[in-house]
């Protein structure tokens, strides 16, 4: 077995590699760029060392870094993680000119699949079906066009060595088809530094399905069955799910043997995934499904075939490279229950899923899986914890939650409750946007395609506000801590009124009168300060104090500027007590590379100043307050 391993990536999966390591009795370094310095894949290592500043461009994707880091640590073998250097076929073989295993595949495989019309040549040949299209030499605008012609609209224009959902264009009619190629060319060649394109027949009602395989070094090849990664937005995937729904066996039979067909086709070590796409207009069909491309690195959605299959994919990957066959064959292999993966991202829905960066100040998972019977398999795969800040460097997501039971609806059921349970602040989240998409009666029924989340829109948006009764449970946890507008012995009672029942609140910042309940419920946590957090499906809620005079809590309407955003203050342009008119600057606030200006909303005074230049503030935070001119 391999003594100790190198993992060339952070964040959750670097934490998923250390932990399955770790369990094998590997040694485990962990690298790491500035804005990782106190990361948790850092703290979990047993040896760590620094590979440069923070962008990933100066750090985590310089393989001559890594490989340095790897040599100074006396690293037996790199694993490469997902992204980053995964899939880059120079690297592979530059950790293995320096002496060094590598826990992937052969770099000739990865060359093999890595340009989109060379692989489905070999795929052909192979006899894997393949979307009907053109993959020529010939790149003229003319032959291009006569050959979406022949294939029918729409088309789907691809780059040949593209990804990410970059370099491609779908074509309704002829006449737009040469726009479309001059757009998608330049992104091509902005992106990959190839315009080279392919051209096939788009799939009205697509699925993405993919087949887990894996090879040994031994020629040995089997399949993990499928997952189901149907559901995305902008082409990213969002919700995961294995087995796929509506998959007869023998519609599975068909494709997981293609998938090894294609495996086999390029000598395959390791861990790989073959995506395909399905017409889905009749069900899944065998003769509908045809490959679209390989993945020839671990996937992040593989913990939901690892919770049907009972396998640990990472053990096998450190396995066959030490040499090790597959530990089991393809007969031992087999379908236990269902498991759905929800990717949970710090983004902001309302403002069209920007990145929301900051503090996690807390990060809470739910406990209610411990005290089911049988205890429910809920699964948090994360590389961050309360404390820990989400930078602007990298990619956002938080963690992968996973549920696992035995039939979809108790697994979409158990991964509802997780995500209602779990409370992130003041970083927003797309937690409430997973459970409405989870929720809705076309997913429970399997009724899904690629284009499921672009035409359900808004609906799938969380409520800007929570209900009455749930503000009404989490204002009682003001009166528990002893911070209500007015002690609880005195609510109702007034001089010279009748009794007032309502207390006022602030709720994400927008004033709420409430009639505080005694009742609480598991999605509410209070804090040592006039905060308390709310989950209302998926969404969470921060209640704050309010503060008649105009304290932190004051509305807007009363001239409190917040924070939209976590972020730095880059300019302070008033100072207090200055006279201001309305829509002055007072001051700018930097966030995801923009500068967001505050200004004053009417004449009045500064009357409150809360921020100077260079200080990072949280989404919230009270910068400045103006009070009314007389």
């Amino acid at each position: 077995m391999i003594p100790s391993l190198l993992i060339a990536n952070r964040g959750e999966i670097a934490c998923r590699i250390i932990r399955t390591a770790r369990e094998m009795g590997v040694r485990t370094i962990a690298v790491y760029s500035d804005a990782d310095a106190n990361a948790l894949h850092v703290r979990q290592a047993d040896q760590s060392v620094h590979i440069g500043p923070s962008p990933a461009r100066e750090s985590y994707l310089v393989g001559a870094k890594i490989i340095a880091a790897a040599k100074e640590a006396g690293a037996a073998a790199i694993h490469p993680g997902y992204g980053f250097l995964s899939e880059n076929a120079d690297f592979a073989q530059a950790v293995i000119d320096a002496g060094l295993i590598w826990v992937g595949p052969k770099p000739e495989s990865i060359r093999a699949m890595g340009l989109k019309d060379a692989a489905k040549a070999r795929m052909i040949a192979a006899g894997v079906p393949v979307t009907p299209g053109y993959l020529g030499d010939d790149q003229s605008p003319e032959r291009l066009k006569a050959e979406a012609d022949a294939i029918g609209y729409p088309v789907l224009i691809k780059a040949v060595a593209g990804g990410g959902g970059k370099g491609m264009r779908r074509v309704d009619a002829a006449a737009d088809f040469a726009d479309a190629l001059a757009s998608c060319k330049r992104e091509a060649a902005s992106s990959f530094g190839d315009d080279r394109v392919l051209i096939e027949k788009y799939i009205l009602s697509p699925r993405h399905i993919e087949v887990q395989v894996f090879g040994d070094s031994h020629g040995n090849v089997v399949h993990l069955f499928e997952r189901d990664c149907s559901l995305q937005r902008r082409h990213q995937k969002v919700i995961e799910e294995a087995p796929a729904p509506g998959m007869d066996e023998a519609t599975r039979e068909a494709i997981c043997a293609a998938a090894v067909r294609a495996a086999k086709a390029v000598d395959y070590v390791g861990a790989g995934t073959i995506e395909f796409i399905a017409d889905a207009s009749e069900g899944l069909r065998a003769d509908r499904i045809w490959f679209m491309e390989m993945n020839t690195r671990l996937q992040v959605e593989h913990p939901v075939t690892e919770e049907i299959t009972g396998v640990d994919l990472v053990e096998w990957q450190l396995r066959v490279a030490s040499g090790e066959p597959i530990p089991l064959g393809q007969d031992e292999l087999s379908i236990n229950g269902w498991a759905i993966e929800a990717r949970l991202y710090a983004e902001d829905p309302a403002k069209g899923f920007l990145p929301s960066i900051g503090r996690l100040a807390p990060l809470m998972w739910s406990n209610r899986h411990l005290f089911t019977d049988p205890p429910s398999s809920t699964r948090i795969e994360t590389g961050v914890e309360t404390g820990d800040e989400v930078s602007s460097f990298y990619d956002p997501m938080i963690a992968k939650v996973i549920a696992h039971a035995t039939t979809r609806e108790h697994a979409i059921d158990r991964l509802i409750g997780e995500l209602s349970d779990t409370l992130v602040a003041p970083v927003r989240t797309n937690a409430g946007f997973l459970v409405a998409a989870l929720d809705d009666p076309d997913f429970v029924a399997g009724r899904i395609t690629t284009a499921f989340i672009a035409e359900k829109g808004d609906a799938l948006l969380p409520a800007a506000q929570p209900s009455d009764a749930g503000v009404a449970q989490a204002a009682s946890e003001f009166y528990l801590m002893g911070y209500a507008d007015v002690p609880r012995e005195l609510l109702g009672w007034r001089l010279n009124a009748p009794p007032r029942r309502e207390e006022r609140v602030l709720v994400d910042g927008v004033e709420r009168w409430i009639v505080p309940d005694e009742d609480g419920v598991a999605c509410i946590a209070s804090f040592a300060e006039p905060v308390a957090l709310l989950n209302e499906r998926g969404q969470t809620y921060v209640l704050t104090q309010y503060r008649a005079a105009g304290g932190a809590g004051a509305a807007a309407s009363d001239g409190a500027m917040l924070a939209p955003m976590p972020g730095r203050v880059t300019s302070v342009d008033v100072a207090a007590g200055d006279g201001v008119t309305k829509g002055q600057r007072l001051l700018t606030l930097e966030a995801m590379k923009m500068e967001h200006g505050l200004t004053a909303p009417f004449d009045g005074i500064v009357a409150e100043l809360n921020a100077e230049a260079g200080a990072q503030v949280s989404e919230g935070t009270l910068l400045v307050r103006v009070e009314k001119a007389e």
